[in-house]
C-alpha cells in the first residue's frame, strides 16, 4: 500500500480554507496520505482569520514530500517578494511527485517559475494580480481547477477541495474520491470547467 506524504506550505496570514479543506479531505483516507505542516523559520504561524497553526517543519530541516500544497491568503502578498520561500518551493518540487497550489497560493508557483509553460488557474476575484507574477504561464480564465501532468492549481478557497478530489481520484481511483466527498459530506464539483465565479468576476 502506498503512502503519500503531503507538505502544506504555511507563512503568515495563509487561508484556512486553502489549507484545512483539503487535509480534511485527504485525511478521510489516513492509510493513504501523511499531512505535516511546514513553515519557513516559526513553529507557530498565525491565518489570516487569527487562530495560530504549530507547524511539524521548517524549511531547515530535510524532510521529502510526495505532495506539496501551497495556500492562498492575504500573506501571498508578501510571500511573493521572499526569495527564501521561492527558493525552497523550487528545491523541493524537483523530488515532489505532485505539486499543487489553491486560490492565490498559485502566485507563489508562478512567480518562482514552476508554472512556466503550464496550464494554471487561480482566485477569480485576484486573478487578474496573479497572472502578473507569471507572464509566462498559460492561464486558465474559467477552471474550478487545471490538471496539468503533475500540476494541479484551484480557483478560490473552497476550490481547494474539489481539487484535493480530483488528486485522491487520480491516485486511488474515483471510489476512493467519492467515498472521501461521502464521508465529508461534501458536495463535490467533478466538472473542472465548472466555474461561475470567473463570470462574475469579467474573465469569460
Amino acid at each position: 500500500m502506498t503512502t503519500y506524504t503531503i507538505g502544506v506550505v504555511l507563512f503568515k496570514g495563509f487561508e484556512i480554507l486553502d489549507a484545512c479543506g483539503p487535509i480534511e479531505l485527504f485525511g478521510m483516507h489516513p492509510k493513504h496520505f501523511k499531512t505535516l505542516l511546514v513553515s519557513e523559520s516559526d513553529r507557530e504561524i498565525a491565518s489570516a482569520q487569527g487562530p495560530k497553526f504549530i507547524a511539524d517543519h521548517t524549511f531547515a530541516d530535510s524532510v521529502q514530500f510526495d505532495i506539496l500544497l501551497v495556500p492562498g491568503g492575504r500573506g501571498i502578498r508578501q510571500e511573493v517578494n521572499n526569495k527564501t520561500m521561492m527558493n525552497w518551493l523550487v528545491d523541493k518540487s524537483a523530488s515532489t511527485k505532485y505539486l499543487t497550489s489553491v486560490c492565490t497560493g498559485s502566485a507563489l508557483l508562478a512567480k518562482s517559475g514552476l508554472l512556466n509553460g503550464v496550464r494554471a488557474t487561480s482566485n477569480k476575484m485576484s486573478f487578474n494580480w496573479v497572472a502578473a507574477h507569471g507572464p509566462d504561464v498559460d492561464w486558465v480564465h474559467e477552471a474550478r481547477w487545471v490538471e496539468d501532468g503533475n500540476i494541479f492549481t484551484s480557483s478560490g478557497v473552497s476550490a481547494g477541495m474539489d481539487m484535493s478530489l480530483a488528486l485522491i481520484e487520480r491516485l486511488l481511483g474515483e471510489k476512493a474520491a467519492r467515498d472521501a466527498a461521502l464521508w465529508a459530506e461534501y458536495d463535490w464539483h467533478d466538472d473542472a470547467s465548472w466555474d461561475p465565479f470567473a463570470r462574475l468576476h469579467g474573465l469569460s
